[in-house]
């Protein structure tokens, strides 16, 4: 969770809503990746997003069994899809999400009985730490800067 905040601060610094986000197999990130969805003017390309793409790209298919994905915030509904279909085995998030959050903030998406695929959750890992440059971010959105 440290280098997904790592890459959260970058995506602070690029102007992009600061999440990070890591995938890690067998002990060893594979994958790694902030929102970038300004920069690369791409709905899509969410910490999340971006990590499991490289990921699959080191690992050369979109499969990502006995993968973790790290991520600073609770993933949004598309971000919840992708890791489906990723086959990632579980995922570690930091803050919640009360507007977007489709782990167990607004949708529970991940726990859908009819679900493509089980992933385990964990929350709250390092929580305090990720709220810091959310908030940072969004109060001077607020005060013009």
């Amino acid at each position: 969770m440290r280098e997904a905040l790592t890459l959260a601060n970058k995506a602070a610094n690029a102007g992009e809503v600061p999440v990070g986000a890591v995938v890690v197999l067998d002990g060893e990130v594979i994958g790694s990746g902030f929102n970038r969805s300004s920069t690369d003017c791409d709905p899509s390309a969410h910490a999340e997003v971006v990590a499991l793409r490289g990921a699959a790209k080191r690992v050369g298919n979109y499969r990502l069994l006995n993968a973790t994905l790290y991520v600073t915030l609770e993933p949004c509904v598309m971000c919840c899809g992708c890791l489906q279909h990723a086959r990632v085995k579980r995922l570690v998030f930091g803050a919640r999400e009360s507007r977007t959050g489709a782990v167990v903030s607004v949708n529970e998406v991940l726990a859908d009985p009819h679900a493509l695929h089980a992933v385990s959750v964990t929350e709250g890992v390092l929580v305090e730490e990720c709220l810091v440059p959310l908030r940072a971010f969004f109060a001077a959105k607020r005060h013009g800067d």
